[in-house]
């Protein structure tokens, strides 16, 4: 079964977005990059399938020269070929990207089996266009399912069974085969690529192709990033001070604080009771001069009783002495 997944290099972005100063890309200067998560699962899906049914994988991607990183990334998972459809570094739209996809697809069935089925991420994880993957579909004039959780290859491969969640039920899709399959991160847990899987991906040859450059009539304005929530500390005070107003909080929260049982000094406010046997003032005292005044008087709290010397005295434990009968 011929599978053919197609991925996207998208910025790794992991704190704030900053855009360039003409506002039409994402500053990627000082951030790494990767395949999208949706696609990234779709490769996963593709090497499941051949796994169980028999088959080859073959990951496409249309970027500049750097993106035959992710292409190895996919390689190392378990795909078994390469496509760069190599651009200039401008960003392309989802026309443009679409057909030359669409072309990559024909120009694979014109030299020997063409795909049974070919996967995408259910939208890209920096601009969301939600429309490559249809586009590519109307073109060929194959199926489109899209949003899809799980999906099973039925009969003898020529046809396909999908699910995906809808407005809290599930909806279940019968298809006969050559199909687009648009996933959804979620429909499985990619695996971690194997060294000998990476060694084999680094030796391995990619198939480069340079589509043309295609002008569209959906032109982007400008990129604005959302503002975002401010996230603030406030001070509610110094020492004892702050105790009330950090009682209200807890409060606010539904519960009240409980302090910790660590040992060492522990403060008490005046008049609070204190722990029968505890020294005044709420100080953590060892446990020899905490024991019972009436046993020391008895002579008995000189140290605690080692074991096996007698059934007299004090055996010593975490909480302090308890005399022995």
């Amino acid at each position: 079964m011929e599978i053919g997944v197609c991925v996207k290099r998208v910025p790794m972005v992991g704190g704030k977005i900053v855009l360039t100063p003409d506002a039409q890309e994402v500053d990627t200067r000082l951030s790494g990059f990767t395949v999208s998560p949706h696609e990234e699962c779709a490769v996963e899906e593709a090497v499941q399938i051949t796994e169980r049914l028999g088959g080859t994988v073959s990951v496409i991607t249309l970027g500049p020269p750097a993106a035959a990183d992710q292409l190895r990334d996919a390689l190392a998972l378990g795909a078994k070929r390469a496509v760069l459809l190599e651009t200039d570094g401008r960003e392309w739209g989802p026309i443009a990207t679409a057909a030359a996809i669409v072309a990559e697809v024909r120009r694979h069935a014109a030299s020997g089996p063409g795909y049974d089925l070919l996967l995408c991420g259910n939208e890209a994880a920096d601009t969301g266009d939600y429309q490559v993957g249809v586009r590519v579909a109307c073109a060929l004039g194959w199926p489109c399912v899209t949003g899809i959780k799980n999906l099973e290859i039925t009969g003898d491969g020529t046809s396909a069974r999908a699910r995906r969640e809808y407005r809290g039920g599930e909806e279940a899709f019968e298809f006969g085969l050559p199909a687009v399959v648009c996933v959804k991160e979620g429909i499985n847990l990619p695996r971690y690529p194997s060294l000998p899987g990476r060694l084999r991906a680094k030796r391995a040859e990619i198939e480069r192709h340079e589509p043309q450059w295609q002008e569209e009539g959906l032109r982007m304005q400008s990129l604005r990033v959302p503002a975002s929530e401010r996230k603030q500390a406030t001070v509610l005070g110094t020492g004892a001070d702050a105790v009330p107003a950090l009682i209200g909080v807890f409060e606010e929260w539904g519960g009240r604080g409980r302090p910790g049982r660590g040992r060492g000094v522990r403060a008490r406010g005046p008049g609070s009771p204190r722990r029968a046997g505890g020294p005044r003032g709420g100080q953590r005292l060892p446990d020899r001069a905490r024991a019972p005044g009436r046993l020391r008087a008895a002579g008995l709290g000189a140290g605690p009783r080692r074991a096996g010397r007698g059934n007299g005295g004090l055996r010593c434990n975490r909480g302090g002495y308890r005399a022995r009968q």
